[in-house]
């Protein structure tokens, strides 16, 4: 199914890039798919495409700063603004019903961001992926570091291959480099740079790569915002994690699990902190599952 491709406005004016899989039914059931930091809504393709297939209307877009979206024109990336981004998609494809959302990294801390804005009652299902409000500290690290240590970019798309093949060793390296041109883009000077802002990681994560001394405590006080909107969340939740993940450990997802018990928590093994990405099939069989026991499609199959 190609879906219908759209831009959306902000509270702020900018546009968002949405990718559409929307059915002829209006009573069908939402999902809404944010990525994480650095990709864009292509991650979601399949995925997307799997759920639609099942009888859900979804709308995977990029995140401001990523992809086709606009660049935000402050370069701050606020949660709080990341956040409202969400809350207008919503409205835009849900109206005035109650969708599910599903969020990976940088993607379920902005749902978390957004139950500390609004009511919990605009969603009706939750879904993280491999991320807690509270994450270990040097695997966020590692993250960062990887994203910001190539500012200008790659003389190749093979050296860039072999950059996220050093970064995701067990993950199998693609067949062929067709993939890249999706996270990628050539500047004028035949470089290849990634598709997002550079200010998304200069205004708000640069810290925590050159000073982790002082951006642990930074680190802290954004897990305690995140545990405020973790504690509001009333819809059913699930979290996704990725088995070889550095990021989520079994002490970050006992907290999650004391601050929301009814959360249910899956683990898709050989996987690592990008999990739909290393194993698509079974992540989106896990969160299909989890779908089809909290929410209810008129019609089609699940």
């Amino acid at each position: 199914m190609t879906p219908s491709h759209q831009r959306i406005a902000t509270t702020d004016g900018i546009t968002l890039a949405v990718d559409l899989y929307r059915h002829d039914d209006p009573d069908r059931p939402v999902v809404l798919l944010l990525h994480g930091g650095g990709q864009n809504r292509h991650a979601w393709t399949n995925t997307a495409r799997r759920l639609h297939a099942r009888g859900y209307t979804v709308a995977a877009y990029d995140t401001r700063g990523h992809g086709d979206s606009d660049w935000d024109p402050t370069g701050a990336y606020e949660m709080e603004q990341l956040a409202a981004d969400l809350l207008a998609v919503r409205d835009h494809v849900a109206g005035d019903r109650a969708p599910a959302v599903v969020g990976a990294s940088m993607g379920g801390m902005t749902i978390l961001t957004t139950h500390r804005l609004a009511p919990s009652e605009l969603w009706g299902a939750v879904a993280l992926v491999d991320v807690t409000p509270r994450m270990e500290f040097d695997g966020a690290r590692r993250v960062v570091g990887f994203m910001a240590a190539h500012p200008d970019g790659f003389a190749s798309l093979e050296a860039a291959a072999d950059v996220i093949a050093a970064y995701n060793p067990h993950r199998p390296r693609p067949d062929t480099l067709d993939g890249l041109h999706k996270v990628l883009r050539q500047r004028d000077d035949g470089r290849w740079i990634w598709r997002w802002d550079p200010a998304f990681i200069t205004s708000k994560l640069d810290a925590l790569h050159t000073d982790p001394e002082r951006s642990a405590e930074r680190f802290d006080t954004i897990a305690e915002l995140l545990l405020d909107g973790a504690r509001r969340i009333t819809a059913p939740a699930l979290l996704v994690r990725g088995a070889l993940s550095d990021l989520v450990s079994h002490e970050t997802v006992a907290e999650f699990l004391d601050t929301v018990p009814h959360a249910e928590t899956v683990d898709v093994s050989g996987t690592g902190h990008m999990v739909a990405g290393d194993d698509n099939d079974a992540f989106t069989t896990a969160v299909a599952d989890f779908l089809a026991r909290t929410t209810t499609p008129t019609e089609g199959p699940l």
